[in-house]
């Protein structure tokens, strides 16, 4: 059976307050920030924040905190990223 829409929960992705966790958000090594979606980061009284490396396209999770001086796990030998999504309630 197919599923009701109006029981599907949608994830919406929110800014940050402040420049480096607005979404669209570019850092100088080439991090972008895609928002939060309320999942606690880490840091105290953090968000995890969706990150992509327009350089390798790597996706991880990022501390709100860290957003501006952030370097791609990946391709960059940054730190390792965090859990930013949470799954939809069924």
């Amino acid at each position: 059976m197919g599923a009701n829409m109006d029981d599907i929960e949608i994830i919406e992705w929110q800014e940050g307050t402040g420049e480096s966790v607005e979404i669209g958000y570019l850092n100088p090594n080439g991090q972008q920030c895609f928002g939060h979606c309320g999942v606690r980061g880490t840091d105290h009284e953090q968000y995890a924040y969706k990150t992509e490396c327009t350089y390798c396209g790597y996706v991880y999770g990022t501390n709100g905190a860290d957003m501006h001086e952030r370097l791609c796990p990946e391709c960059q030998g940054g730190a390792p990223g965090i859990k930013y999504w949470r799954t939809l309630n069924r």
